[in-house]
């Protein structure tokens, strides 16, 4: 049996290509699922609107980590068809993935930016001026996620008609969580909780940013390996035939 061995190496960068794009499938649904979490617990604060990039994130990896298999299964076969099939997918996902960029960045960003911001400091401000018995429970686990106290600062509670000790604050708001702690004012954290939420957002967002673009770059060696790849698959089918 004659086995061509120009169609070797390709295979086996084929295979460790397919293996980290579905890796990096499975880390995006795991980033999503993580953010979903995240963005749920301050959802009270924040709005409902943030957990939806953690869909499109988990739904990319699921995306991701179905065409990997797909390119994967080309490649075990020695399948050009399978294998133009998995680049054609790939090229329309990184297509899809610039135009929305540039569309959001171009088109969106100032707008979207403005109008969470103001989003975020109208729903927080709300929730600690009512500071009703639904949302208590998820006030006080940001506060004390984020080392914060009130929305703009810890005076709001002084202000809020839902806590009636206006002389006293949250024993989340606590440096040292205590029962009681926030009858002493001075223990309680100063800062408010929207500007360390946007900050996290901001953090937050700027590593995901990376992660995409990292997994971009990724998509695009993709293509190349998979040309290579199928070309490499039409010539030893055209060696045979000779």
């Amino acid at each position: 049996m004659i086995v061509n061995k120009s169609l070797i190496l390709p295979q086996q960068y084929s295979y460790v290509f397919h293996f980290v794009l579905q890796v990096s499938g499975v880390a995006l649904i795991t980033i999503g699922a993580f953010q979903y979490s995240t963005y749920s617990q301050i959802g009270t604060f924040a709005g409902s609107s943030l957990s939806k990039i953690a869909i499109v994130l988990i739904a990319v990896g699921v995306t991701i980590a179905l065409v990997s298999l797909l390119g994967h299964l080309g490649a075990f076969l020695n399948k050009s068809s399978i294998v133009a099939c998995f680049i054609c997918i790939l090229i329309i996902i990184i297509l899809l993935e610039i135009f929305t960029g540039a569309a959001f960045y171009i088109l969106r960003s100032r707008t979207a930016l403005l109008q969470m911001n103001s989003g975020i400091n109208t729903q927080a401000r709300r929730v600690v001026h009512q500071y009703s018995p639904k949302d208590r429970n998820a006030i006080n686990r940001i506060q004390e996620k984020f080392s914060c106290c009130g929305a703009d600062s810890y005076t709001d509670w002084s202000r809020s008609v839902g806590w009636k000790n206006h002389d006293a604050v949250p024993d989340s708001c606590c440096l040292e969580k205590g029962k009681g702690c926030g009858h002493d004012k001075d223990t309680a954290h100063k800062k408010g909780c929207i500007s360390a939420i946007k900050l996290f957002l901001v953090k937050n967002l700027v590593w995901v940013g990376g992660v995409c673009i990292a997994l971009g770059i990724t998509e695009v060696f993709g293509v190349l390996v998979g040309v290579c790849l199928c070309l490499d698959i039409k010539r030893k089918n055209y060696e045979n035939i000779n």
